[in-house]
């Protein structure tokens, strides 16, 4: 396996390799996102939105400043961690993923890799294969999938790993405690398998039905406002259950598999992962819907409720209970796709003739996030993994921001964070032409190129869409675009590869579908 840590200069992405170790180069392995962890730049790969030979600068952009003069820099650490799930401790956030993969930064946009890969000496755990040998030989599998950690009331911490056979949903939930969140952990057993063959009781007692009953992977475990501990948990077969668990000792304080919440008759959504806000007074469910693989077509929705084990309904109000395959149906994503809050999905903004950056790569398959809400300051930032245009099967960790719209939906930052603040905007510096993605609420391949519009000071949009636009209480976006009504933000933001701060709004309609839009001017 090869490791990188990439340096983010300049008008682009410079990815430079290192700590190299484990197994050979280019390793390729189709399940959790073991693919392409050689982050070797190619310029020639960055397929995305090039300017072709020949293109004129559209009448609309002549005198639109594409650049500011200086170009505005940030530096970033890269780090590849598939599935990254957040807990942070003291000052820094670690995130832990697939193939016991696991990094830390203090700023969410520099990381330093810890360890990865299922190997003897690996400092997370330094034997699984032979700690959790039980776990490995009932998945038939020789590496880990998303793990979550959660620290309990004696200090010590709580790995919760799961491994997977990969074809099945032959799986088995572990628990593993260290006294570090960098660990050693020690296991403490599994307690939960699935994927039981005939003549073997499943946790419920009877025989497994993979339509019905979860895959027992991807956990996300979490404390509500009243201190009880639930974990989220399962992916495809069955669908996403809950099950609480002993605040103590973190171990089910029920028995089987707990409460389904969604899913079933093998549709394609993972990646639980639930916060609260005191701000809305709701939990949210955050879930990558589509498959992770660069043509699978991931992409991130979520879907809300007052309780923690639910039940939990998207913006149309549909209970997801009631998302699930058609009887008989494997993957039907067509019905999947009617369900869930879009927040994002793959997406590539366009470059002009004039701006920094002419090469540009966006966002494919996004998804499996964590969420971190930062309780002081009422920030909310998420954390996933992206593959990207031209790069085949390599990822890395990516941190946007997030915002509650006025409707209590929360809504994503356009670009990864770099350190920006939500704060008051001058409705002068609004009008201009923009750069629009429309997620759209499909799950597909097919990357969301962007589209210009012209927002005028009449308030009015044209250009590839019509309609209107509103600033509201200094930093609320209202964008009606071609008759839909979409609520959400106005942030002033860095633009990595124009290498400029532009202005953008992120709105969501009631429908659930996001639109972001993000300036050319550099501001």
């Amino acid at each position: 396996m090869v490791v990188a840590v990439g340096f983010l200069t300049a008008c682009g992405a410079h990815l430079e390799d290192g700590l190299r170790g484990g197994q050979s180069d280019n390793v390729i392995e189709s399940e959790k996102g073991e693919a392409g962890n050689s982050l070797e730049a190619d310029d020639e790969a960055n397929s995305g939105n090039q300017l072709a030979e020949g293109d004129i600068l559209p009448e609309y952009l002549r005198g639109v400043d594409l650049t500011g003069g200086e170009p505005v820099n940030h530096e970033f650490a890269e780090v590849t961690v598939h599935d990254p799930s957040v807990i942070k401790v003291e000052d820094t956030w670690y995130v832990f993923g697939s193939h016991l993969a696991a990094a830390k930064t203090d700023d969410l946009m520099n990381w330093t890799l810890i360890d990865s890969g299922v190997r003897k000496g690996n400092s997370i755990i330094q034997d699984a294969k032979v700690q959790m040998q039980e776990a490995f030989d009932w998945a038939e599998t020789d590496t880990f999938w998303a793990p979550d950690v959660v620290r309990l009331a004696d200090g010590r911490f709580y790995m919760y790993y799961c491994n997977c056979e990969g074809s099945s949903p032959r799986s088995a939930l572990g628990i593993a405690v260290a006294d570090d969140v960098e660990g050693p952990y020690e296991d403490l057993g599994i307690i939960l398998k699935s994927g039981q063959s005939a003549g073997t009781p499943d946790e419920e007692g009877g025989a497994y039905d993979a339509r019905v009953e979860p895959n027992v992977v991807d956990p996300c475990v979490f404390f509500d406002e009243s201190g009880r501990l639930w974990m989220m948990y399962g992916s495809y077969s069955g669908g996403i259950y809950r099950l609480e668990l002993d605040t103590e000792t973190g171990f089910p304080i029920e028995k089987g598999y707990g409460k389904k919440l969604l899913g079933g008759n093998h549709l394609r959504i993972e990646a639980s992962y639930v916060i609260y806000s005191p701000e809305t007074e709701y939990y949210y469910m955050f879930l990558s819907f589509g498959g992770l693989t660069a043509d699978g077509g991931y992409n991130i929705r979520v879907c809300r409720s007052k309780n923690p084990d639910g039940p939990y309904f998207d913006a149309q109000g549909q209970d997801m209970i009631e998302c699930r395959g058609r009887a008989g149906s494997f993957f039907d994503d067509s019905k999947a796709q009617e369900y869930g809050v879009k927040l994002m999905g793959g997406f590539s903004f366009s470059c002009a003739e004039g701006e920094n950056g002419q090469s540009r790569s966006g966002y494919v398959s996004p998804g499996h996030n964590s969420v971190w809400h930062d309780r002081e300051t009422g920030e909310y930032f998420l954390i996933f993994h992206t593959r990207f245009e031209g790069k085949g099967e390599m990822h890395q960790v990516r941190v946007h921001q997030m915002f509650m719209n006025e409707d209590g939906w929360p809504v994503v930052s356009p670009y990864r964070y770099a350190g920006e603040k939500l704060g008051p905007v001058d409705e002068s510096a609004i009008p201009g032409v923009y750069k629009l993605i429309n997620h759209m609420h499909d799950i597909s391949a097919e990357v969301k190129n962007s589209e210009d519009i012209v927002l005028k000071e009449d308030r009015t949009i044209g250009g590839s869409h019509e309609g209107t636009w509103e600033l509201k209480d200094d930093h609320r976006a209202v964008i009606v675009l071609d008759g839909v009504e979409y609520k959400g933000e106005w942030v002033l933001e860095w633009d990595q590869f124009g290498c400029k701060n532009v202005l953008t709004f992120t709105a969501l309609s009631e429908e659930g579908c996001a639109v972001w839009g993000s300036g050319y001017r550099a501001q």
